[in-house]
């Protein structure tokens, strides 16, 4: 069967790793100053930065709508024997909902809700698409991604708050409190949606070593095949932490470098970084 991998923008994979196996991805919309733009397409990460360092007001995002996904599945559904697509989270965003029902349209279209955002989608993402390159069947591909999703173990170190602020997830007063004690917030995917985790204190660069230890080190439940360290804008001491971290924890046979879209850009702001991988 020739089936094709497609993706909600969400996914933040690489245009590298998007060309090697060939998937096709449809944009979210982001909301700037109530002008709607494609994510990835007509507005990047550093608009959404460069707008709110000049006092604009934070960009939300918002849903493919089930039209959109319609016309993109049309042209796919005909050309392929079936579509696999991997949506961000339904705990995150309609997309999933929309997705589900524009699949409905057609025979050889499947909508899988990955229970994740950023990478901890585009982990579901890499392993539809090496299934189908190893021929699987389009319906076992499906199931065995129903099976991986609650494995996908995603999370994300905050250096600073004020987006959560802004976007009224983090009070002025916790705000002020983290900033003062050092405290770096780990923000995990559980369940299919989004909770504090353990708050790490000190600089950025010793939290993400701890973190990065704490989440791979002398840990028998990994797979193996490949890790993601996906972050915003971020000083290179510590992604040179992260890297040194990830490597001497765990010995993954890929480790891949992310920069993240515009969704955890406009949630989260710069200087976030995040280690996501899948368990056994």
């Amino acid at each position: 069967m020739s089936i094709k991998i497609t993706s909600d923008s969400t996914c933040d994979l690489s245009p590298e790793l998007l060309q090697r196996y060939s998937i096709a991805v449809i944009p979210l919309y982001v909301l700037k100053d109530g002008v709607s733009f494609r994510d990835g397409e007509d507005i990047l990460p550093a608009d959404i930065f460069a707008h709110v360092d000049a006092g604009g007001a934070l960009c939300t995002t918002s849903a493919v709508s089930q039209y959109d996904y319609s016309r993109f599945f049309s042209g796919l559904s005909a050309e392929y024997d079936a579509v696999i697509h991997i949506n961000l989270g339904a705990g995150f965003s309609s997309c999933h909902q929309n997705a589900r029902a524009a699949a409905a349209e057609f025979a050889n279209v499947y909508a899988v809700d990955s229970a994740n955002l950023s990478t901890g989608q585009g982990l579901v993402v890499l392993c539809a698409a090496r299934m189908a390159q190893q021929g699987l069947p389009a319906e076992e591909i499906v199931r065995r991604l129903n099976a991986i999703t609650p494995k996908v173990e995603a999370s994300f170190l905050l250096d600073r708050l004020d987006y959560m602020r802004k976007g009224g997830r983090c009070s002025a007063v916790a705000a002020l409190g983290a900033n003062l004690l050092s405290l770096k917030p780990c923000i995990e995917v559980k369940d299919g949606k989004m909770a504090v985790g353990k708050k790490y204190r000190g600089s950025f660069e010793k939290c993400i070593r701890q973190y990065a230890r704490e989440r791979l080190a002398e840990r028998t439940d990994l797979q193996k095949d490949m890790v993601f360290i996906t972050h915003t804008p971020t000083a290179e001491n510590v992604l040179t932490a992260v890297r040194e971290a990830v490597a001497s924890s765990a010995d993954f046979t890929e480790t891949f470098e992310t920069e993240a879209g515009c969704t955890i850009s406009c949630h989260c702001g710069p200087s976030t970084l995040g280690i996501l991988f899948i368990r056994k």
